[in-house]
């Protein structure tokens, strides 16, 4: 069954498999997915792209609003968690505030609980943009998503929005220091595993140079049916090869 878009600001903390105990923030509407791709994985189903030509009509959380949820969050833990993390029901950084946003979650991280890193996910289609890329630079991991090699595969299995280049997200990911990769791999005939796709995502991933590579599969339903999990083994492959060119890599 696919998930429910989240219909709060702030949720867990979550048990996860890559950043530990995290405290999730969705700075987007709620109740909904909003995103710039539409990918054939997605654990929230299929995008409605009509949203993104009316952002301003959206119901954004205010700075306060999302301020006042996560102080009240953090409040109530007895112990901190390791990651406050912007995830959620899309992608973050469509926001119109974003920049400001991310600076006070920082600030208060820092006063309620500087034992806790900040850290997002995202698919990388606004990291072309100075001031979101300023902003995502200043948390302290940035989890970034390139699931495809070449634009032809990548307009088939992340679907982006009109004017999203994969060319732009690869030079944007070069030029943002300490930076995580993460990838989604799914096999069937709506999927990126063919030898050709692998070799394209490989050679992205060495010009790239992340400080990691997070590689995983489906492990909910996905609104594609031509779609099914990587077997383990392909996995390992997978992540040998992106260690033979020096870059960690591992598989969550």
């Amino acid at each position: 069954m696919l998930l429910v878009p989240k219909n709060t600001i702030i949720y867990g903390p979550v048990n996860s498999r890559r950043l530990g105990r995290s405290l999730g923030v969705n700075i987007l509407p709620r109740n909904q997915k909003t995103c710039t791709f539409n990918c054939v994985y997605c654990q929230y189903g299929w995008t409605d792209f009509q949203q993104l030509s009316k952002t301003d009509a959206l119901a954004w959380p205010s700075t306060e609003e999302v301020r006042a949820a996560l102080m009240k969050s953090l409040d109530q833990l007895s112990v901190p968690p390791d990651y406050i993390t912007f995830s959620g029901n899309g992608e973050p950084p469509l926001h119109p505030s974003f920049p400001e946003i991310a600076a006070a979650v920082s600030s208060l991280r820092d006063r309620m609980a500087p034992e806790a890193q900040t850290a997002i996910l995202s698919n990388s289609s606004l990291i072309a943009n100075l001031e979101i890329s300023t902003a995502l630079s200043r948390l302290d991991q940035r989890i970034m998503k390139l699931d495809c090699g070449n634009t032809r595969t990548f307009l088939r299995y992340n679907k982006a929005y009109k004017g999203i280049e994969l060319a732009e997200i690869v030079q944007g990911l070069k030029r943002m220091k300490d930076v995580t990769i993460q990838t989604l791999f799914a096999a069937g005939k709506a999927g990126n595993m063919r030898a050709a796709h692998l070799d394209a995502w490989l050679a992205q991933i060495e010009d790239i140079r992340p400080r990691h590579v997070q590689i995983y599969t489906l492990d909910r339903e996905a609104p594609a049916t031509n779609l099914i999990p990587a077997a383990a083994t392909e996995l390992q492959k997978i992540k040998f090869r992106v260690r033979e060119i020096g870059i960690s890599a591992e598989i969550y």
